[in-house]
């Protein structure tokens, strides 16, 4: 619908309407980049500062866990440690509150180096070592618990997500660090469990992180390691689990950033790995509306440009479309009155642009008209003298005193009969060979040319040769050919192929046809030719009295059919020649043919 609307428009109205396409997309491409460039560039700013705030979050709270292992080793090393250890490689609980009191100036260091640690718990077989200063919970044992199995399971030291602590009164929410408390002499069953507040850690990372983002620790399983996540706001309890989220995190690189979509909104994603914990990473989200939201000003402002520019279009395109095709609009009226066969009209233009360059061509192409018209004319004249000459040159005197002479002798022996024949013949000769001025003649009457011209031969050369002409089709005989294709071939072998021969020649000629294509064919028993030698003297330059008639019989096939007709020759020294035509009969050249063009 829209093609055909567009079709039925003036040229002014589509170029109009050009103008308002164009600028229109021209102002919004502008205005789309602008805001594509600037949403990339402050998408880009936003990621690269949330990056190195969560990379600067993840080294502090590295530093800050490592301290806390640092500290348990410095444990380990002391002197009322190493004393407990010797009691439980003994089995000897006895001294067992003498080792307690012995620690706990030590644990009370610990507490007061780092106020991150919330308790210290020392279990082994002959029991559990802690600060005094808080109360064990008797009912639960560290070897029933799932931090023993875990330890157990992996023989080094883990990290256990933010819980409560289930071993001291108040059941604080606190993350776990467990490690095996042997030392440097293998004691079966010595453990030492560090609880950190869950609390201190998250305001240590809400410290370093900027107020506008959220964060949240997870472990490689998307579970939160201290409490519920932190993410603006953002409900996450399914999606952070989901494995199209978690495999962001399946690469080897330290940190980087993607987009995820969080409940049909776009959200900006930074993370860096802990080099501490169970595979911890530390990430915040940022949502993309809102990082972009001042950029939304040039999406609105190029809306604007985009108006206002239409409306501006609207109203220049008309007087910008009547400046540009005036020449144009002269150049048509100049052609209208071409077709009223006025070829002295001329374009004037003072422009140097493409119309003026076709208005030039234009005016050369009228020139070439006026100078083509008068060379038809001409042409015509010479082509008529061009054809009488032909053939006269057909009727060449030596055919003409031969025919004459056996006229005049069968006259004087009373051979009526056969002298009447012979005029007939050559004045029907004479009448087809002139046709009026045709160059197209039925394939009926190019026959009838033919047999007479034959019959004459027969009669001058008695008993020399014989001929047949043989018809597949009788519809063949309406269909229309250039004249005088065939009797130069018959002359040919009249004239070469029998020369050396008095009798028993033969000429068959012989036409059929398929739905579109004519074969002729024309065939003698005379002495043959070398038809490489033939065909390189029609291909070469033309040598005067040699390959004339074939060459001419192929250039008139090329100029009525072009690539639809070929020459064929068939031919062996001493064993005869034949020639065959063969024609496509395609609707439009049979309709250019029925037209009958004279020259």
């Amino acid at each position: 619908m829209m093609k055909q609307l567009l079709y039925r428009l003036s040229f002014k109205k589509r170029i109009w309407v050009s103008f308002v396409l164009l600028m229109t997309v021209a102002i919004a491409a502008s205005g789309w980049s602008s805001y594509a460039i600037s949403s990339s560039i402050v998408e880009r700013n936003a990621l690269r500062l949330s990056q190195d705030t969560i990379n600067k979050s993840s080294q502090v709270l590295d530093e800050k866990l490592k301290k806390i292992v640092l500290s348990i080793m410095s444990l380990k090393m002391s002197d009322p440690y190493i004393e407990v250890l010797r009691d439980v490689s003994r089995g000897d609980a006895g001294y067992y509150y003498a080792r307690l009191s012995a620690l706990q100036p030590i644990l009370a260091q610990l507490k007061f180096n780092d106020d991150f640690i919330q308790s210290v718990l020392i279990a082994t077989p002959i029991g559990d070592f802690y600060p005094t200063t808080y109360t064990r919970l008797n009912d639960s044992s560290f070897y029933q618990s799932d931090m023993y199995k875990k330890i157990k399971s992996k023989q080094r030291g883990v990290w256990m997500e933010g819980h409560e602590d289930s071993f001291f009164y108040g059941k604080d929410r606190v993350v776990s660090f467990v490690i095996d408390g042997s030392g440097e002499k293998y004691v079966e069953d010595v453990f030492i469990v560090v609880n950190i507040k869950e609390k201190d850690l998250q305001n240590l990372i809400v410290d370093q992180v900027s107020s506008p983002t959220g964060y949240s620790l997870i472990n490689k399983e998307g579970e939160p390691v201290i409490g519920n996540a932190k993410d603006s706001g953002v409900a996450q309890e399914s999606w952070r689990m989901a494995p199209a989220f978690l495999q962001h995190f399946d690469g080897e690189e330290k940190s980087g950033n993607f987009s995820y979509v969080i409940d049909g909104k776009d959200y900006l994603i930074n993370f860096t790995r802990l080099n501490v914990g169970e595979g911890w990473i530390l990430y915040d989200t940022q949502s993309k509306q809102v990082v972009l939201k001042e950029v939304d000003a040039i999406k609105w402002l190029t809306l604007l440009f985009i108006v206002g520019f239409v409306l501006l279009a609207l109203l220049l395109s008309n007087m910008l479309t009547g400046l540009l095709l005036r020449p144009l609009l002269r150049l048509h009226m100049l052609m209208k009155q071409v077709e009223h066969n006025d070829l002295d009209v001329r374009f004037h233009s003072v422009y140097q642009d493409e119309i003026s360059q076709v208005g030039m061509r234009f005016n050369l192409m009228l020139d070439e008209i006026k100078k083509l018209i008068q060379t038809v004319k001409l042409g015509e004249e010479e082509k008529r003298k061009t054809e009488i000459k032909a053939l006269s040159a057909q009727m060449e005197p030596h055919f003409l005193y031969n025919t004459l002479n056996t006229i005049y002798c069968k006259s004087v022996l009373g051979h009526t009969e056969a002298v009447n024949e012979m005029i007939l013949s050559l004045s029907t000769m004479f009448q087809l060979g002139l046709s009026q001025g045709r160059d197209i003649l039925l394939i009926e009457e190019e026959l009838l040319h033919v047999r007479h011209y034959l019959t004459l031969q027969q009669n001058c050369y008695e008993d020399r040769f014989d001929f047949h002409i043989d018809v597949e089709d009788e519809s063949i005989l309406q269909l229309r050919i250039p004249k005088l294709i065939l009797q130069p071939l018959v002359e040919n072998a009249i004239l070469h192929g029998f020369q050396d021969r008095e009798e028993g020649c033969r000429i068959r000629i012989e036409l059929r046809r398929t739905k579109e294509v004519l074969y002729i064919s024309v065939e003698d028993n005379g002495i043959g030719m070398d038809v490489n030698r033939v065909r390189q003297s029609i291909e070469g330059p033309l040598v005067p009295r040699k390959g004339y008639a074939l060459r001419n019989i192929g250039d008139r096939l090329r100029l009525f059919y072009g690539e639809n007709a070929s020459i064929h020759y068939y031919s062996e020294p001493g064993k005869g020649t034949k020639v065959q035509f063969i024609i496509t009969l395609h609707e439009g050249e049979r309709s250019y043919a029925d037209n009958g063009y004279a020259v």
